[in-house]
């Protein structure tokens, strides 16, 4: 068994999380995978390895599609926390072919390039009115004012939730999130229960509502195509509502407030943007990149695999390190450093795979048009705060980011 890492890596220390980057390259420097203990997993800090483990289909998301609890040497979860895993079992992001083969090739119809593309104009009056508020009042907190708003308005309304029903989402979508930090404590386990039970009863009014009387909305669209033969039961209608709006904005909401906090802490950076805004897209890609806001993924040993030598069993888990990957040196250059004229520039914040976000070309339309906003409504915002980061270590951002304008 490979060597227990240092204790550099260790995502239940405030310092840690406050910046994985130096644990990252150390793991790097001492092999290809190491075994961590305190979580039961492999963690893989090389971007070669990460890539080809995410296309490898020796790895799955789950196992029940093949093995019982039993069988793969697993505990099943506490009856008590069966809501959440009802839920979170039954989203294409947790299931393998061919159950998400046929989830996903029905929700990749609301996600095509042209179909995102038509919601370009209304991300960008949504982004310039958020910012022009913001403006107004001459600063706040851009996590609540612009970052968060903007991508929880649009796949709300993809989905077809009405705007008043849309304040229980951010925080029903954080309770259940925090299931998916290592190591959960029953406090954890207990809100994302709760937050399940009452975002599924939601949910199931909304999907019997349209039923009845069916929209343009993508709910509507899943609908219709249960109808016509592509089965879809209600539970995974329910599941994946609830995977498209937490995936849909959980990354876009931390990308936006990382990559502003990391701009204002690179003055040059933030100049030459503010100077030449067409390097928005490449700025967003490398601020992904730089500061990435899924640091770990997780995937199940289906079959015996080998890294380096070092045999991992079936039933072992193992811990992709994205935001290692996005540092590696072998890939990137000086990577370390903020460049936001990066070219070359494969990071795999989206993922890649079958598990390849299916919402990576909406959520670069709003980080795009929330960043352009800023930077031509707002070309004075400055911090006004030292920003307190999360506890969390697998989801990365700020509990918000108070700036001034004007």
């Amino acid at each position: 068994m490979a060597a227990r890492p240092h204790l550099a890596f260790d995502p239940w220390d405030p310092a840690f999380v406050a910046d994985p980057y130096p644990a990252y390259a150390e793991l790097r420097a001492r092999g290809r995978v190491h075994y961590y203990e305190p979580s039961d997993q492999w963690l893989v800090p090389h971007h070669a390895d990460v890539s080809a483990l995410l296309r490898d289909r020796r790895l799955g998301r789950t196992y029940r599609h093949r093995f019982t609890h039993e069988d793969f040497g697993r505990t099943a979860p506490p009856p008590e926390h069966e809501p959440f895993h009802t839920l979170n079992d039954h989203g294409m992001l947790d299931l393998e072919p061919p159950d998400h083969t046929r989830i996903r090739r029905l929700v990749s119809k609301a996600f095509t390039p042209r179909t995102v593309e038509r919601l370009g104009p209304y991300v960008r009056t949504l982004a310039g009115d958020l910012v022009s508020r913001l403006v107004a009042a001459g600063g706040g907190d851009l996590l609540t004012d612009v970052a968060e708003p903007l991508p929880v308005a649009v796949i709300a309304e993809m989905l077809g939730i009405p705007e008043a029903d849309r304040a229980p989402l951010r925080p029903w979508s954080a309770d259940i999130c925090g299931m998916y930090e290592l190591n959960p404590s029953e406090e954890t386990a207990r809100r994302a229960v709760r937050a399940s039970v009452e975002f599924s009863a939601y949910l199931r009014e909304l999907i019997e509502e349209r039923r009845r009387k069916p929209g343009q909305d993508l709910i509507s669209g899943l609908i219709a195509a249960h109808d016509e033969g592509d089965r879809l039961t209600e539970q995974e209608m329910v599941s994946t509502c609830v995977l498209l709006l937490n995936a849909g904005h959980e990354a876009t909401v931390n990308a936006t407030v990382n990559g502003w906090w990391a701009l204002l802490r690179h003055p040059d950076q933030l100049a030459a943007l503010r100077a030449d805004h067409s390097l928005v897209p490449s700025a967003v890609e490398e601020l992904m990149r730089y500061d990435t806001p899924l640091q770990l993924f997780e995937r199940w040993v289906l079959d015996e695999i080998e890294i380096d030598g070092t045999v991992i069993p079936r039933g072992a888990e193992i811990a992709m390190l994205f935001g290692s990957a996005n540092h590696d040196p072998a890939v990137f250059d000086a990577p370390e450093r903020l460049d936001l004229t990066r070219r070359d520039n494969p990071h795999i914040s989206f993922s890649a795979g079958i598990h390849y976000c299916i919402g990576a070309p909406l959520a670069r339309i709003e980080l795009t048009a929330s960043m352009t906003a800023l930077l031509e409504r707002a070309p004075t915002l400055r911090p006004a705060a030292e920003p307190e980061r999360k506890p969390n270590f697998v989801i990365r951002g700020l509990r918000g980011l108070e700036v001034e304008i004007g």
